[in-house]
């Protein structure tokens, strides 16, 4: 049954009628485990209690190929999240799971900027694989081995990925716009066997060639034995004894199936790379087993992913969010892989809701700024396009604000599942969800993810609602890192998480939450605002400013002023200039629609704001620069440039 309304009409935006709920897996799953009439909250509440049980039953429920073993979860010793073991016993393989299933069906559409190119079935997808292990076992790849990719998102690299999979060794990549600095950075710290590259590639209608860029990489990796090129014959040479060959040379054999080396549960799978900002990118271990049964937990229960649904995300290769995109094979799903801007010059900005009209996407994940981009340029997504197989719209990497919301519902389609959801590279995953039960409320995130111990605690480390706080884990989940890697790896992820509330999971989010559940995210912890001591989430601020229609971009930050800090804000305007009324219109909003606490000290005009490459605003590298701190790793950002601005700050007159 649907969970009950509990505010005013006004702020459901959607309710899923008793036929979408009676169909949904989750529902489905609560008749397999015996509590189809289980309120939401007594069965995540049974899900983090009974934890053992819960994760068997969602291997079940997703019918994983493998041995499962007898037990399912071991606590720690000493008891707390660190040292416990899920599924001591299992053996499974990572591709096995994502290459099953009806051969005929169409298992995965790449597209770039003029659209879809090419279209792969799984048994196509198979025969490929099978090439690629041939290829990787022939130059020496086994179990336990790194192969990293410089890949841009298109097939070669899906194939690559799971071909290394297949082998029981261990996927890495990043995006071949990194540069060889951001790139050695990442998968330099993991000593890659084989690297696997794209040597050029296009973004907004324009080539680049980074062949210099993977010389240079290749230079600093001792570790590579092997190049792969995506893109024909290149000359890498680097003076090493390093075998070069293009991907065809690779799979030039007559393999036609794959075979897959089954391992531990808590085998290495992936290492991902946090952004980096703030020092070199950790380097985080994802497991086999974690990384599959939370991706299959998320997409099916959550995100109501069915057998021939079409799901796609807008990603690089280096977000998580690539290898959860993928991930999808495994519910039976077809995905897009798509490569190029998400508005290309001169487009009109329609093009990835083509192709979503063109192929049927059933789900389609984006972020908040995408979504701001399209209402600005007035596009009407739902009168241009026939979206009749749409379901849901999916957001992350910085909170939906509550008018996005609505734009979505007005502009976009009305009976959809509209989910913003938040997590994290540090457990591929998400602890806060959206679900095919709940209803769409403006501005909260529906519910904490089934299997996850989210709970918001304040300062004294008490449990609050209804007030902002820390987001925490308090109980072990699957898919926590096995380790960073290098030196030092397993205190480095002890500091980084668990320092704070020892034996408990901080996140780094401000948040609430409400008596029902659900979950408002105000932004990172170490980037949240505190004039006069009180804690203030920058996308409260950015929520309000960012809806003014001559701001195209904003950032926020504090400085320290005497004890205390004030609140600065940078503004990106269409003409470049400020004129007074807007200074005063941003001040009155701010007011208005949020405290007179949030209202900005100081406003500045600037030409750019920074991103990550994976598009995630850094207020972090702003504050430094201002403050005259150093900016410690560059080469996670995709325009390091702007921040050259940002210097003469506080010497330039503001308003």
């Amino acid at each position: 049954m649907t969970e009950q309304p509990r505010v005013t009409s006004d702020n459901v935006l959607w309710q899923p009628s008793e036929k979408w709920v009676e169909e949904s897996n989750l529902t489905q799953f609560r008749e397999q485990i015996g509590f189809a009439t289980l309120p939401y909250d007594r069965l995540h509440q049974w899900s983090i209690t009974e934890s053992d049980k819960f994760w068997s039953a969602v291997w079940d429920f997703a019918t994983i190929k493998g041995e499962k073993g007898k037990e399912a979860f071991l606590p720690a010793s000493g008891g707390g999240m660190l040292g416990a073991s899920w599924f001591p016993g299992a053996s499974l393989n990572f591709a096995e799971n994502l290459l099953r299933g009806d051969g005929a069906r169409t298992a995965v559409y790449e597209a770039d900027e003029q659209g879809v190119n090419r279209t792969v079935t799984m048994a196509d997808l198979r025969v490929r694989v099978a090439r690629a292990q041939t290829g990787l076992r022939q130059l020496g790849v086994r179990r336990g081995d790194r192969v990293a990719g410089v890949v841009t998102n298109g097939i070669e690299g899906l194939v690559a990925l799971l071909a290394t999979t297949s082998l029981g060794a261990v996927w890495s990549s990043c995006s071949p716009d990194f540069g060889a600095k951001g790139i050695v950075d990442r998968i330099g710290q993991v000593q890659p066997k084989v690297l696997i590259a794209s040597v050029d590639y296009q973004y907004n209608s324009k080539f680049y060639d980074i062949r210099d860029n993977l010389v240079a990489v290749s230079n600093e990796l001792d570790s590579v034995s092997a190049i792969v090129t995506l893109s024909g014959k290149a000359d890498l040479a680097t003076g090493q004894a390093t075998t070069l060959l293009t991907w065809q040379e690779l799979c030039e054999n007559q393999a036609e199936v794959p075979t897959f080396t089954r391992v531990p549960f808590n085998h290495p799978l992936y290492i991902l790379y946090t952004s980096g900002t703030t020092g070199l990118p950790k380097a985080i271990v994802h497991s086999v087993g974690g990384t599959l049964l939370q991706h299959v937990k998320e997409h099916q229960l959550h995100c109501d992913i069915k057998q021939n649904d079409v799901v796609f995300w807008y990603t690089n290769t280096a977000w998580m969010m690539y290898p959860w995109l993928v991930s999808a094979l495994a519910s039976g799903a077809g995905i897009l892989l798509y490569d190029g801007s998400p508005i290309p010059k001169n487009t009109g900005g329609g093009v990835l809701w083509e192709i979503a009209e063109e192929i049927g996407i059933t789900h389609f994940g984006t972020s908040p700024k995408y979504l701001a981009t399209l209402e600005k340029c007035s596009y009407r997504v739902g009168e241009n396009h026939d979206l009749s197989s749409l379901r849901s719209v999916l957001s992350c990497g910085a909170p939906l604000i509550n008018e996005q919301y609505d734009w979505i519902y007005q502009h976009v389609k009305e009976d959809i599942l509209l989910a913003s959801i938040s997590g994290g590279t540090e457990i591929i995953g998400c602890f806060v969800m959206g679900s095919p039960i709940h209803q769409v409320i403006r501005g909260e995130i529906s519910c904490k993810a089934l299997g996850m111990a989210v709970d918001i605690l304040d300062e004294t480390g008490a449990s609050v609602v209804s007030e902002k706080g820390d987001l925490v884990c308090t109980t072990p989940f699957p898919s926590m890192p096995i380790t960073f890697w290098g030196e030092d790896g397993d205190q480095r992820y002890f500091s980084a998480y668990f320092s704070k509330r020892p034996g408990i999971w901080t996140h780094g989010d401000l948040a609430e939450q409400t008596k029902e559940g659900s979950i408002t995210i105000y932004g990172r912890t170490d980037t949240t605002l505190n004039p006069g001591g009180v804690r203030i989430g920058t996308a409260e601020i950015y929520r309000v400013v960012e809806k003014i229609s001559e701001i195209k971009d904003s950032v926020v930050f504090g400085f320290p002023v005497e004890n205390d800090e004030e609140i600065v804000l940078c503004v990106v305007t269409e003409d470049g200039e400020m004129a007074q009324s807007l200074v005063s219109r941003i001040r009155s909003d701010v007011r208005k629609k949020a405290s007179p606490r949030h209202v900005p000290r100081r406003i500045y005009v600037v030409d750019d704001v920074p991103y990550t490459n994976n598009n995630k605003k850094v207020e972090g590298a702003v504050r430094s620069t201002v403050r005259g701190e150093l900016v410690k790793n560059k080469a996670s950002l995709a325009n390091p440039e702007c921040l050259e601005q940002y210097a003469s700050l506080s010497e330039r007159s503001y308003q």
